[in-house]
């Protein structure tokens, strides 16, 4: 019992002195991040090895420093376009030497180019349609990769679409109602394998969608504990919010995930769908 104190207390001044190094690192990140400063110089401003401030900040914010940098990048060139910005102007507001890069950094945190997140998904093709479930009428969106979203015709389908499309207004949809019924039964009924999911998120929410995989069926946690694995626990609000823009339910189970004292809140397609997902995967357990 006194070793456990002792190591609690550890990890306290640990976690203290952490935060003071990580909240320097990220002042100076957010000051130079045009520069794209490497890790050493943010390593030599919190007062740590690159190694050793890799693995801190990693744990503290959810992404490694040049992912981070790469974040505030792509938010500064995704505000100049939206206010009008073209491809070049866009990269060198985001620090970068031109359009090319600017590419790679789109693909990274979308997965679409800059003149595709330009447009508003213009140029880019879903085939949606609708199919029975366990859960209600489900609502499928299918890009080239694999599912984009699984919701739940609920008020209405106009409203599910609308609450779908929102992201890419521009893009292309057609609809297949019997593609769509194939991979409702390829979700729920068995089928070839694992489903391949084509996610567009920001970094910090792909982070969290894949904790939620690591969540094993019949089984909850909290919001909180979510946090505890993907940054820390002080994130518990962040964590609610990428949670409540999953785009795939069921397979990216954020019906899993409770409020600290265990009562069912906070799921997008409603606490009634959400309780009979829990009694389905207990009862097939």
């Amino acid at each position: 019992m006194t070793h456990t104190h002792e190591s609690r207390a550890y990890d306290l001044h640990a976690a203290e002195r952490d935060f003071d190094r990580i909240s320097d690192a990220l002042r100076f990140l957010g000051d130079h991040w045009r520069d794209h400063p490497d890790l050493d110089a943010a390593a030599r401003e919190a007062g740590l090895s690159p190694h050793h401030f890799q693995r801190v900040f990693s744990r503290w914010v959810g992404l490694s420093p040049k992912k981070y940098v790469g974040a505030l990048a792509h938010s500064a060139a995704r505000a100049a376009m939206d206010d009008g910005a073209n491809t070049l102007d866009a990269s060198f507001e985001a620090g970068l030497s031109g359009p090319g890069r600017l590419h790679d950094l789109f693909i990274a945190h979308e997965a679409v180019t800059p003149g595709q997140a330009r447009s508003r998904g213009a140029g880019l093709s879903f085939i949606w349609g609708t199919a029975p479930t366990p859960f209600g009428p489900g609502v499928f969106l299918i890009a080239p990769r694999g599912l984009s979203a699984l919701a739940f015709a609920d008020p209405d389908l106009a409203t599910a679409m609308a609450d779908l499309t929102a992201r890419y207004p521009a893009a292309d949809y057609r609809r297949d109602d019997d593609e769509a019924l194939r991979w409702a039964r390829r979700i729920f009924a068995g089928g070839d394998g694992p489903i391949p999911l084509a996610l567009y998120g920001t970094p910090w929410q792909r982070q969290v969608w894949r904790a939620l995989l690591n969540i094993p069926s019949g089984q909850t946690v909290t919001y909180r504990d979510i946090a505890q694995e993907v940054c820390t626990p002080r994130a518990s609000r962040a964590v609610g919010a990428a949670v409540g823009a999953n785009p795939v339910s069921w397979l990216i189970p954020c019906h899993r995930v409770l409020a600290s004292d265990g009562r069912l809140t906070g799921y997008h397609w409603g606490v009634n769908r959400k309780r009979a997902m829990l009694a389905y995967e207990a009862v097939t357990a």
